[in-house]
């Protein structure tokens, strides 16, 4: 019996502390603000300028959240976080959306009470080391320094790919990206070890980048994405359909340029639901029926801001790889809009 007043007793604490998350969509519209958790600075990705004004392909996923909300991509506030806050950031309330190159794992969506709502890059860690190490493989840095960020994915994945292949190294832990790329290039250590995008963005910045080489070695899987509390379904829902608005729109030919166009003239049932021209979509998540066309109109479809922020032809180079659509041989793929 006490055992089931015990249990009881738990599920009455779950249930009232679930109920006490919910309601961030009515906290952001209540506000008049997004208020989203960032990288501290990582070119391409998110970033502020001499100005103040930040830019990146994490931020305008933001960007296209608030325009959903709001009506207003730039009514968002970004918070910048490191590897070790950013989870508190987002547990405390503190933020309401985390997108900053963070990691979907086993131990993250069950031990920390978070959602991935989906995965916005499919990523995976490498090495970077200069040119004059003389190495050409990753499986070539017995007994190096390796500069880390704590609180990240990448400690876990260096211990075990070193363990594997039965070689030695040295760990120089930093706090973030920027403090990492100041140690490696002071020499502080031998090789730097982040998600491969990571190090493209790190190197775009350097003012000798053809100096130093990305390994070739891939050692890990790093699904990255948007990130909410746990309960918070309806937010979740906000979130994660943002996000797939944005793909499905590349796959149908929408555009920041010519979103209101098709909207006025498509014939196709899907494209009217998600552009608000019929179904009430919007209004069943709780904002406007042309919220995702407003999201579409600020920032364009997912392949705009790929191509715009580190896409080929930017400073960071990125190829879209597993991240092309799937009707194009990667993974990106949305659910129906129906």
């Amino acid at each position: 019996m006490k055992k089931s007043v015990f249990f009881g007793a738990f599920a009455v604490t779950a249930l009232v502390s679930g109920m006490a998350l919910a309601g961030t969509l009515d906290d952001v519209k209540a506000r008049g603000e997004l208020i989203c958790g960032s990288n501290t600075g990582l070119t391409g990705f998110g970033a502020p300028d001499a100005s103040g004004n930040w830019a990146g392909f994490d931020v305008d996923l933001c960007r296209a959240v608030a325009a959903v909300v709001l009506g207003d991509a730039t009514k968002v506030k970004f918070l910048p976080t490191t590897g070790e806050t950013r989870f508190t950031a987002l547990q405390s309330g503190e933020v309401d959306l985390l997108v900053r190159n963070s990691t979907w794992t086993f131990s993250r969506d069950t031990e920390l009470a978070l959602d991935f709502v989906a995965v916005n890059y499919y990523d995976g860690q490498g090495f970077m080391v200069k040119k004059d190490l003389g190495v050409s493989s990753a499986k070539e840095l017995d007994g190096a320094t390796v500069c880390i960020q704590t609180g990240t994915t990448t400690e876990l994945n260096l211990a075990d790919f070193f363990k594997q292949n039965n070689i030695s190294y040295q760990p120089v832990t930093v706090a973030d990206d920027s403090e990492a790329q100041r140690q490696y290039l002071a020499g502080a250590c031998d090789a730097y070890t982040t998600d491969a995008s990571g190090l493209a963005a790190s190197r775009a910045t350097m003012p000798d980048a053809d100096n130093h080489i990305i390994l070739p070695e891939i050692i890990s899987k790093e699904p990255l994405g948007p990130v909410v509390r746990h309960g918070d379904n309806q937010w979740g829902d906000v979130v994660r359909w943002t996000y797939y608005a944005l793909l499905i729109a590349e796959e149908r030919g929408i555009t920041s340029a010519n979103v209101n166009e098709v909207a006025a003239s498509t014939a196709d049932e899907e494209v009217k639901r998600l552009l608000g021209v019929s179904g009430d979509m919007g209004a069943k998540m709780g904002v406007s029926n042309d919220a995702f066309k407003n999201a579409i109109l600020a920032v364009g479809n997912y392949g705009e801001i790929f191509a715009r922020n580190i896409g080929e032809g930017t400073t960071i180079n990125l190829a879209r790889g597993l991240n092309a659509l799937w009707t194009q041989g990667g993974l990106q793929y949305a659910p129906p809009f129906r």
